[in-house]
């Protein structure tokens, strides 16, 4: 009875413990409305985004280094949370890490950053998040080298950033399958590293940067769905029906530049205008990067800008209620490259482009063929619980999805809805393989992608 009463005591002192479900945690971001990006790392004292990977830790040294400015910055703009570049893609890390050498302990500075950071803000009263990159380029950790020790590494860090700064919010993670990491989602695994997530804290939100790839009525590999505006991605603000950030820089880089100081920043009007007021009613959150400078503050027309901002954004209605969200897409595509075989297709839609893991290109049935049908094949059976399907045309109305058991095909799911992302989740079968079989569309069937997943449910 004691142990219970405790136990009760502990968890109305601290809310937070109580583990919400993810569509009420996308609310919460959502409700969140606006935050700052700080690129703030070894990038910022050599002039370059990508510095050299082996650049001397000796140069980190912001000597006036005020997390409390930023804070007062950030709430000076209505702003309701922060994200802190905790590693960037050369590797160097700003906490007190046991993983490496390589990082501000070892640097000039010798303090903690993400714990100065995380205090200051939670002193105002802001929510704190953090950003890390999967690319190290410091650690080799790249394309084609990956190895089990550079996962170690990622989980042992991960792990650190999770235990010991207090409640985080979400893990924006950057350099997963983006064209210029090639960083797979099997080379480091997804899956592995979003459970440890949940485990080390069942309420913060694993957001991939990277996420605009894939089609935007569908969560895949991540909570929320991200848009770098600088990278040309961009919310479908009529159409969009997932929680959602879009990122952009205030000024022209991620990380300070000499030039910074004297070069004029975003027009604040401009930020309020097409990106707050307009991202705020269709699920999105916006957050605006501000880069401190080699002393570790904020510069003076950014903090002007960001007063302006606050004066200009009334903030006076509610985030609209998120509509109902499947749950994203966590795990392995093993129809990947898999063998497929499909009824005719002119050789510019061959089936190969059914699931080479590239929305921009499809299977696409000849208009003669009166039942068309796709397939993947597996080298020997394998499990699985979870179909997508991306319909190019939105053209499928009626479908089976089939598999394959003991040499005969067994009918697993039906469907008659007119979703571009169709999706099935079912209990576990083995099988040698996946076919649609397509009854009836409103044009010759093309699918992107088909997708099988072996999910890992509780």
């Amino acid at each position: 009875m004691r142990k219970s009463c405790i136990f009760l005591l502990i968890f109305s002192c601290c809310p937070h413990l109580i583990a919400k479900d993810l569509h009420q945690l996308q609310q919460d971001f959502v409700d969140l409305k606006f935050g700052m990006f700080i690129h703030f790392n070894i990038p910022t004292f050599t002039n370059h985004d990508w510095p050299d990977p082996d650049a001397d830790p000796a140069l980190f040294n912001p000597r006036k280094l005020d997390c409390n400015q930023w804070a007062k910055a950030a709430k000076s703009a209505k702003m309701r949370y922060g994200c802190l570049t905790a590693k960037h893609h050369s590797g160097f890390c700003i906490w007190d890490t046991k993983t490496t050498a390589y990082g501000v302990m070892n640097s000039a500075f010798k303090r903690d950053v993400v714990k100065e950071y995380v205090d200051a803000f939670r002193r105002e009263g802001l929510r704190t998040m953090l950003y890390f990159s999967i690319l190290d380029t410091h650690h080799r950790l790249r394309p084609g080298f990956i190895s089990s020790q550079h996962i170690a590494l990622v989980k042992a860090q991960i792990t650190e950033l999770l235990t010991n700064y207090g409640e985080i919010d979400a893990l924006i993670i950057d350099g997963w399958d983006a064209p210029w990491s090639r960083i797979s989602y099997e080379a480091i695994p997804f899956e592995e590293i979003y459970r440890l997530v949940k485990k080390l804290q069942p309420n913060c939100l694993l957001m991939d940067l990277n996420a605009a790839k894939y089609p935007a009525e569908m969560l895949f590999y991540t909570d929320i769905k991200s848009y770098e505006q600088g990278a040309g991605q961009h919310i479908q603000k009529e159409s969009n029906r997932l929680p959602a950030l879009s990122c952009l820089p205030i000024n022209k880089n991620w990380f300070w530049k000499e030039s910074f100081p004297v070069t004029a920043v975003k027009d604040p009007a401009t930020l309020v205008k097409d990106n707050l007021e307009l991202f705020n009613k269709v699920y999105c959150n916006f957050i605006l990067n501000v880069a401190p400078n080699r002393d570790g503050l904020i510069d003076n027309n950014a903090l002007e800008a960001l007063k302006e901002i606050g004066l200009l954004w009334k903030d006076d209605e509610p985030s609209p209620p998120l509509p109902a969200v499947e749950a994203p897409i966590v795990s392995e595509n093993i129809a990947k490259h898999q063998p497929v075989h499909s009824s005719w297709s002119d050789d510019m839609m061959i089936m190969d482009f059914g699931n080479d893991d590239n929305f921009r290109t499809s299977w696409e049935s000849n208009p003669e063929v009166a039942v068309p049908w796709f397939e993947v094949n597996f080298p020997s059976y394998r499990s699985f619980n979870t179909i997508t399907v991306y319909d190019t045309r939105q053209s499928i109305r009626k479908y089976r999805l089939l598999y394959e058991k003991d040499g005969a095909w067994e009918t697993l799911a039906t469907g008659d809805n007119n979703e571009k992302v169709k999706v099935h989740r079912f209990d576990r079968v083995w099988g040698g393989g996946v076919k649609i079989v397509i009854d009836e569309s409103s044009a010759p069937p093309a699918i992107a992608e088909l997708g099988i997943y072996d999910e890992h449910r509780p």
